[in-house]
């Protein structure tokens, strides 16, 4: 045995992996220690860094009131709608979601792509928020960012719960983990006073289990604290009646889909808690504005709507398609494509949700990142044709041709859903990052239709 092989024998590594892996220490230290250790290891430098990130920025969080919110779908919809509402009601805001960011007044678009920022930025947009002195700080926190700690040691007054769900499982792995990362946010790790949760839930139970501080929860069951007492939706939007033991709310918001009502559920429930009176929460309900790339809608001179929505995961189309179907007068179309380097499985379940509730389905490329475009399309054709769809599903690659289909072929009164991108501004394909912007593509393509009519 030479002296090659008597080291790959010793170290347990192949003698083609030997020398990027010397040079590579991270890499030789998890082919030759317990998996158990590295995570031990890991989670302590995190927390350590994170530690010393609290200090260096002069502990921004403490004396914030800090209301997170989490969740499979709806945390970006229900943390803009909250800060309407808190803002209605009086209250200075800073607020770091997907979407949008806000400090104490001042809107911009979120063009990072990231929901929860890069340590450093968080702990500048805290210290910043606590040197304006605004009320409520209100963050979008994604089972990522727990995960990984870089949401240790913020203090948390009211956690929320919009749904669980499929999603991130290339990262998690199982359900159950990718829940019980979520579940952080309510437990001992992070101490909330208050867990406001969805009682509808599948996964209520689990999240209750795991909460530490008080748990408020809401939804159509007669034993939540606020319960759904009635849901009306048109195209003009819902009409509302939130019942409590101690009053009702009956109010009306522009927003559409059961699935608002719920995250608005969830918004007069943090309002609840925090004791704010049910007539100001009323009217902060119906003042609640759209928000950039969430079931955002455009009306064509000829009579049709489209729809941009950010749903990339099969609950998040599913009610999306849904909520069309309630209100459209027409037939519904979907627009969408599935994301490269992703949860694969999420893929053939989307094509037959689609195939289950769109008349029209026009299938293109979301984001390809370093996957071909066509076996992503092959994937989440499979779904299609297996739900009996292949006769209404036309594949078109190029997402700008497939949205200028839907629309050229659409009729008044119907609505067309183009899913998967929402606000942001680039596309993450093979051949990098492509600048784009859907809403703004949607319209262009609306005034060229128009301008040959």
């Amino acid at each position: 045995m030479n002296w090659r092989a008597d080291l790959s024998f010793t170290c347990f590594i192949p003698v083609n992996d030997l020398l990027f892996t010397i040079m590579n220490p991270k890499k030789l230290l998890r082919r030759v220690a317990p998996k158990k250790a590295i995570t031990f290891a890991e989670e302590s430098y995190r927390k350590s860094r994170l530690g010393a990130t609290h200090l260096g920025y002069g502990l921004p969080a403490r004396k914030l009131r800090i209301i997170g919110i989490t969740g499979t779908n709806g945390k970006t919809s229900t943390c803009n709608f909250l800060n309407d509402v808190l803002k209605q009601a009086g209250y200075r805001t800073a607020l770091f979601t997907t979407a949008v960011i806000e400090m104490d007044g001042q809107h911009s678009i979120n063009t990072n792509h990231t929901t929860v920022p890069k340590t450093k930025d968080l702990f500048r947009f805290l210290k910043l928020a606590k040197i304006k002195k605004v009320d409520f700080v209100i963050l979008e926190i994604t089972s990522h960012a727990l995960h990984q700690h870089k949401m240790w040691g913020i203090p948390i007054e009211v956690a929320v719960m919009t749904n669980i769900s499929q999603d991130h499982l290339d990262y998690h792995g199982t359900m159950e983990l990718y829940a019980g990362s979520k579940a952080r946010l309510f437990s001992t790790y992070m101490k909330p006073k208050w867990c406001v949760l969805n009682i509808d839930d599948d996964w209520f139970e689990f999240f209750k289990s795991a909460s530490f501080g008080r748990v408020y929860t809401y939804g159509k069951n007669k034993l939540a604290y606020l319960r759904i007492g009635s849901m009306k939706s048109s195209a003009d939007g819902l009409t509302l009646r939130f019942n409590s033991a101690e009053h009702s709310i009956v109010t009306t918001s522009s927003v559409i889909g059961e699935f608002n009502g719920y995250n608005l559920a969830a918004v007069a429930s943090v309002c609840e808690v925090l004791g704010i009176p049910p007539d100001v929460i009323r009217k902060g309900i119906e003042a609640v504005g759209a928000v950039p790339g969430r079931m955002e809608m455009i009306t064509s001179p000829m009579g049709f709507t489209a729809v941009v929505d950010y749903a990339h995961a099969p609950d998040a189309l599913e009610k999306a398609l849904s909520a069309l179907r309630t209100v459209a007068g027409g037939n519904v179309s979907v627009v969408f494509g599935a994301t490269g380097d992703r949860d694969s499985t999420k893929r053939p379940i989307m094509g037959k949700i689609a195939a289950t509730y769109a008349d029209k389905i026009y299938l293109t490329d979301d984001e390809t990142y370093t996957e071909d475009g066509e076996s992503i399309r092959k994937a989440v054709l499979k779904g299609i044709v297996d739900a009996g769809g292949s006769g209404r599903t036309m594949m078109v690659a190029d997402r700008r041709e497939a949205i200028k289909t839907a629309l050229s072929e659409a009729k008044k009164g119907d609505m067309i859903l183009i899913a998967g991108l929402g606000h942001q501004n680039y596309r993450a394909m093979n051949e990098g990052h492509i600048p784009w912007q859907e809403t703004d593509v949607v319209r262009e393509l609306l005034q060229e239709i128009a301008g040959k009519q």
